[in-house]
């Protein structure tokens, strides 16, 4: 009980953290982009490991791959934790860093979005839909392909995104708009908000007490406030000029 307690604690400090990190962005942003920027990308990252190790000690709860927002979550933090790849490079790292933006001129990108219910999030944190892709779909030939999941899972994961995040519907909207797959980019985090509901419900369903001030301050909207309706994506269109 006390480790589980110690994991939901860790994860709800670095969820804190993240929100504060994103507060000071625009801030720091105008006075040093490159802090900036790799401040708000090791936060989130922050998120994603703490994730992983509460997944370590809960799995008893819940099965975290018979979910598509639990297992992408597992899916994002690997890829980035082994980081044997170039894939999963933020918007504003690929964007903004040595100002990358100018290889783009006249480029038009289609952003992602699902709305989150409840308490609408304003955060913002995008992802190239390519990337899920090239990890898992053999059909890419991609040299970055998760060698650590078995060809089975790596099928059943695909097909989770696909149907549960609509993956699938969103590239089928990209291609009949003539977007190129690496142009279209997905804000991965309400993916993490629904991840995170899913598994703070299951823990508290499970009688599991919600210690510490972050802990209790994060127990009530994660598990009786929020959801996503993956469903309702909306696609946004976005030109460098």
């Amino acid at each position: 009980m006390e480790i589980l307690q110690q994991a939901i604690k860790k994860l709800a400090n670095s969820m804190r953290i993240y929100v504060e990190t994103h507060l000071e962005f625009q801030r720091l942003v105008r006075i040093d982009k490159v802090e900036a920027i790799d401040n708000l990308d090791r936060a989130l990252e922050s998120k994603f490991e703490a994730f992983h190790s509460l997944y370590d000690v809960s799995k008893e709860y819940i099965d975290y791959f018979a979910h598509a927002d639990t297992a992408a979550l597992i899916l994002i933090r690997n890829a980035i934790h082994h980081r044997d790849h170039l894939l999963f490079k933020g918007w504003n790292q690929e964007m903004a860093l040595d100002e990358r933006f100018k290889n783009y001129l006249g480029a038009e990108f289609l952003l992602v979005d699902y709305p989150t219910l409840g308490s609408p999030s304003k955060m913002r944190y995008f992802y190239k839909l390519e990337d899920f892709y090239h990890r898992i779909d053999e059909a890419m030939a991609s040299p970055y392909l998760e060698k650590r999941m078995g060809q089975a899972n790596r099928k059943k994961l695909l097909n989770q995104l696909n149907v549960d995040l609509f993956f699938s519907k969103i590239r089928a909207r990209a291609e009949s708009d003539r977007y190129p797959m690496k142009q279209v980019y997905v804000n991965v985090i309400p993916i993490f908000i629904s991840a995170t509901c899913r598994v703070f419900s299951a823990l508290k369903a499970a009688g599991i007490d919600f210690r510490g001030f972050d802990a209790k301050a994060y127990e009530e909207p994660f598990t009786n406030e929020l959801d996503v309706d993956f469903s309702q994506f909306t696609c946004t269109p976005l030109r460098i000029t």
